[in-house]
């Protein structure tokens, strides 16, 4: 993962995207994430878990002990069944729900579906979101591209996590994925920056919500990461240079993006760190 990759070969794909076309195929921690029991007995749902962050995150979070539920969209059932597989491989027990999670009902659902499927619920994982970057500026961004952005990004956020807070105790925890955006805000991704800015404002102020009720709530913000997000969003000469202006020169993993959940959902690691936001951005400021 430290090699240099500060750029991709041409590609394209139709949104969402797949994990199994890509050149080269992510790294996700299939061989080298090495759990030590930080999670076990904990029972986990990561919306979006089926590909990128999201499936290094359950690889990492079953290896360390939770069990896991993760939601996907129709289009990405072959992504679902691998990540599925890796946590079922892992010895932990796997829920993957199929969920457009752009209406509240929706929401409800999914929370209640993991719940009862886990039998608990203790960490809650707002991982999915939307982008579209290869139209430019404002006048080309539609009415249908808005509305999806903010209600898949901010609007689920919220209905998932009201959803959630039935079921979170103390000692539970939220983590959100907001993004380096949310500080670089890209012209050609206006709506997605301004919804990662809105969450980094919602984990601060829900964290100050639930602090009194023993939840902490936390954000991660990663850089540019190497995920079907990008071939399926980004132009092809953004591909070819993507990472490359990051201070470490290159574009990130998921597997080295899932750390950074495992360490705030850990009740021994940061038990005391709430309302935070934690860049893995290989180098860009996150203030």
């Amino acid at each position: 993962m430290s090699e240099d990759q500060s750029g991709f070969p041409p590609q394209q794909q139709e949104p969402p995207g797949r994990t199994d076309v890509m050149e080269p195929v992510p790294d996700h921690g299939e061989e080298s994430y090495v759990g030590t029991g930080r999670l076990e007995g904990r029972k986990a749902l990561i919306t979006g878990g089926d590909s990128g962050i999201g499936r290094a995150v359950a690889i990492a979070y079953a290896r360390e002990g939770a069990d896991v539920a993760f939601t996907y969209m129709p289009e990405e059932v072959e992504d679902a069944r691998e990540t599925s597989r890796l946590v079922e491989e892992a010895g932990r027990t796997c829920l993957a729900i199929e969920a457009d999670l752009r209406d509240s009902a929706t929401c409800d659902r999914v929370i209640a579906h993991a719940h009862d499927g886990l039998g608990g619920l203790d960490i809650l994982v707002n991982n999915a979101g939307y982008q579209m970057a290869r139209d430019e500026g404002l006048e080309q961004m539609d009415d249908e591209r808005l509305e999806r952005t903010y209600t898949t990004n901010v609007l689920a956020l919220l209905w998932l996590t009201r959803a959630a807070l039935a079921h979170l105790g103390r000692g539970s925890c939220i983590i959100n994925n907001t993004s380096i955006q949310a500080y670089e805000p890209s012209t050609s991704l206006l709506d997605y920056a301004s919804t990662k800015a809105a969450i980094n404002n919602l984990t601060v102020n829900l964290a100050a919500e639930l602090g009194p009720r023993g939840i902490r709530v936390n954000a991660v913000a990663p850089g540019p990461i190497w995920t079907p997000l990008q071939p399926a969003t980004q132009p092809v000469e953004k591909l070819e240079q993507f990472g490359s202006d990051t201070p470490l020169g290159r574009a990130g993993q998921p597997a080295e993006v899932a750390p950074a959940f495992v360490f705030l959902a850990s009740e021994t690691d940061a038990s005391y760190v709430s309302g935070t936001v934690l860049g893995v951005t290989g180098g860009k400021p996150v203030f």
